[in-house]
Parts: structure tokens; sequence; C-alpha cells
């Protein structure tokens, strides 16, 4: 999905240079260029008819000295300077040759996506550093297919192998239930540091301690505005263009999108497939998760077509 851009478009590459231990690599802007002393990611213009990752694997050598050994696309923001309108296309870089080094003569800082200890940040790049802290694998749960003890006994034992979101989706459950259910889930998801968001049903209690909602595809079409959250997370499901490009618009947190591969769950929808799910999310501004049929091995599947990471049901019990 293309997003509009305004005449004169600068685009660029930028890349989040990701250790295995989560941190990320920022640089700081040098005199002499516009915003000097801000914090951006490393990366730089893509010369016309250069393919974006062939661009940022020569601004990488260029800036840092290191090569890019594995890189996949993630999002696209489009911001408007007082210098200039951008389209920055980000890459997650996870392997690299050499040690980066600050060639240009510009600082450089790892940092943590929950502790930013370096500031000003560009302007562009506020929302890229808050999906940094989605996680790759978004859980949904299923207790009233397989009962609440098997439930959060599956639960219990995916946090314990690096879960850190879920999903509530308990249409079957009502009232005194659904809301013991959940507080089970928000006690154990908070022990290991993971968020729990609520599917947006107007009959499910409110419950504290909750981390944000999830909107389901006809809620999003029907909003005007993004939901009001005091910094929680805020969700969508899409199954198209026209919601994708909705959630744009109202500027959500992340969306799931499927059904990409069969599944029990849309047992009646035709899967959309690996495919059209990489057409789909081309050039989109928001981190996306994969639904439909997804295993833990669909992951690097996922990401290697944009994909921010995948979204299951039924498979977490085999994280």
């Amino acid at each position: 999905m293309t997003t509009p851009r305004p005449a004169a478009v600068v685009d660029v590459a930028a890349a989040v240079i990701v250790q295995p231990d989560g941190r990320f690599l920022l640089t700081c802007r040098p005199e002499g260029k516009p915003y000097a002393g801000y914090w951006e990611f490393p990366g730089g213009k893509i010369e016309p008819g250069e393919a974006p990752l062939h661009a940022l694997d020569r601004e990488l050598q260029e800036e840092l000295g290191i090569q890019i050994l594995n890189a996949e696309p993630w999002i696209t923001r489009n911001f408007t300077y007082s210098h200039a309108a951008v389209c920055l296309r980000f890459f997650r870089v996870t392997q690299w040759q050499g040690i980066p080094q600050a060639r240009e003569h510009q600082q450089l800082a790892w940092q943590q996506p929950c502790r930013i200890a370096v500031s000003p940040m560009l302007p562009a790049n506020a929302p890229v550093l808050r999906a940094l802290l989605l996680p790759p694998v978004y859980a949904i749960t299923q207790a009233s297919e397989i009962g609440v003890s098997a439930a959060l006994q599956q639960i219990e034992g995916a946090l314990q192998h690096r879960l850190r979101m879920i999903q509530i989706r308990e249409k079957a459950m009502k009232g005194e239930a659904l809301r013991t259910f959940t507080e089970k889930v928000i006690l154990l998801a908070h022990q290991a540091g993971a968020y729990v968001l609520r599917n947006s049903d107007t009959d499910m209690p409110h419950v504290s301690g909750l981390d944000g909602v999830h909107l389901t595809a006809p809620q999003l079409m029907a909003l005007s505005e993004r939901p009001a959250l005091e910094n929680g997370w805020c969700g969508a499901s899409c199954h198209n263009r026209e919601e994708l490009y909705q959630a744009a618009l109202l500027q959500v947190d992340f969306v799931v999108l499927g059904p990409v591969l069969s599944t029990l769950s849309h047992a009646g929808t035709a899967p959309m497939g690996w495919r059209k799910f990489a057409a789909l999310i081309r050039d989109y501004p928001l981190p996306v998760y994969a639904l439909g049929g997804m295993e833990p091995d669909d992951l690097s599947t996922a990401r290697e077509l944009g994909a921010h990471g995948v979204a299951m049901i039924r498979a977490i019990s085999r994280l």
C-alpha cells in the first residue's frame, strides 16, 4: 500500500541495525547538515534508479564501514521537514560484516527500545521508536475452544518462550467468567513483562491492567479518529487494502492482516497467500502481523516480505 506523498519527495533508505539482545544503533547528525545534533537511524538518499537495499548498503559502508549480510524491509514513513519532504524506507538489519565506526565524525550510540538515553531525536522517528517495542509474535487466546485451564497453561508456557504480547479474544465468554480469565492472563503476562490487549468487544467487561485495545475490522471502519488511550497500544484487524488505508489514516500502532494461509478460525474465507500479503503491505507505514495458519517457522518468511511478525492462535503452544 502506498500512502500519499507530496511533490519532490526525497527517497531515503534507513537502517534499524539490531543486535541479538534488542539494542539498535542511532547516529547523531554532524555539524553542517540540517538538524545538526539530532539523532537518527543511519542511512541516506536513494539515487535515481537505485534499489533501496543497494542504497542502504552503500550508505552504511560510507557512514559506518559495515556491509549488510541480512536485511528485511520493514515500514515506510513519509514526513515533511522544513527543508525537505522525505520518504523513509526502513530496513531491519540483523547481520552485517565489520564493526560500526564513525567514518563521518558523527556520534554513535547503541540504545534499548524501552530506554532511549539520547536526544533530541528527528521528529519523523517517534512512531518508529514506538514500533520497536512491539514483539515479533502476537498471540490470540482460545479459551472458549480449549477451556480456561488449558488456555492458561498454554499461555504460561509460551511466556516462558519469550511471548510478549497477547490479545484477549473470547467471543463466547461473557461477564464474570471473561473478567476472571482476563485478570489471570494479565497477571501471568505482566510477571513476564508482556502486554495484554483486549479485543474490542462491546460485551467485554472493563478490567484494570490492560495495555491496550485491538479493533475489529468493522469497528476500525466506523471510526473517524483513533481511540483515546493513555499510552496504550491500539491494534486493528485488516483483510484488504481499504481497511489498511483506514488503519494508517487513524494512525493505530499496528495491524494484523489475513488470513494469509488456510485456518480453522476463518474456515469459510479463501486465504490471500504470501504474494498478495506482500503486495498489500509494500510501502506501508505501520507494523504488520501476518495472521492465518501461522506457525513459528513462518516468522522468517513474514519478515522477509516486510511484516513485523506473525499473529497466531493455535500455534502458540509450539513456540
